[in-house]
């Protein structure tokens, strides 16, 4: 992934994670990979991937099952879809 100068990598990356989460790549209930395997893949430091994890727990993208991992919400998409619409009308 390329990251572009202007906004911050992790909502970068936490954009990459919805935009897979909407288009179906990540389905509600499925495993999203862990932080060290998610750093190593986009060549980023672990606290970034945390802190875009913590960012999407918050927004209830993401939920956090202890010792197992983290796993889309059954609600992200339309969480995702909600929040894209109300920053769309924000802008016009």
């Amino acid at each position: 992934m390329e990251f572009q100068n202007g906004k911050s990598i992790f909502l970068q990356i936490a954009d990459n994670i919805t935009d897979k989460v909407v288009s179906g790549e990540l389905q509600t209930g499925e495993k999203i990979p862990s932080v060290r395997e998610l750093a190593s893949d986009m060549g980023v430091n672990p606290n970034t991937i945390m802190r875009t994890y913590s960012e999407l727990q918050a927004m209830n993208i993401i939920e956090n099952k202890r010792g197992i991992g983290y796993f889309v919400n059954e609600d992200a998409q339309k969480v995702i879809l909600a929040s894209k619409k109300k920053e769309f009308f924000s802008k016009v």
